[in-house]
């Protein structure tokens, strides 16, 4: 059965604190990947592959592929589950990949993107991705690193709208 220890929502996908933190925080013990654009770029796949602490699994499928699996309940273990972005994040969603509560942790910046939390920025589109999900039902926190405080959604959201 597929246990979501924590979705994850970084542009970044793996890094230090995905590896040293956030591994430790959520207990996970395979972390799963949803992005078209890292399943098919092997050479990427095998650095963060490389990157895993011992005993810790990493897959990563297309979004396609991890609707199936989902479907399926191909995917076994404690998940951390990352993607890239906010629109890869609804489109999981939609596609069925059970999510009741997201953590977005970083998506980079760029013009007409606002900073909500620390360094997490929004912009239109995404604020109302996010807001239609928190509509549905997943909770959505805002958080860096484990040692920081979370935000709720409702708190970035209304930062978003000033």
């Amino acid at each position: 059965m597929t246990k979501v220890a924590l979705c994850r929502v970084d542009s970044r996908l793996i890094h230090g604190q995905v590896m040293t933190k956030w591994i430790q925080q959520s207990q996970a013990d395979h972390i799963v990947i949803v992005s078209d654009s890292v399943s098919e770029d092997s050479f990427l796949l095998d650095i963060y592959k490389m990157s895993a602490p011992p005993g810790i699994n990493i897959d990563c499928y297309s979004e396609e592929q991890a609707a199936q699996l989902w479907k399926e309940e191909a995917v076994k273990g404690s998940i951390l589950l990352l993607l890239p972005d906010l629109k890869t994040l609804h489109r999981s969603y939609d596609n069925g990949i059970c999510m009741n509560k997201v953590q977005v942790g970083g998506l980079g910046g760029g013009p007409d993107r606002k900073v909500v939390y620390q360094n997490i920025t929004l912009d239109k589109e995404d604020a109302e991705i996010l807001h239609e999900l928190h509509e549905k039902g997943v909770e959505i926190i805002f958080q860096t690193i484990p040692e920081d405080s979370p935000m709720s959604f409702q708190e970035a959201y209304n930062r978003f709208q000033k």
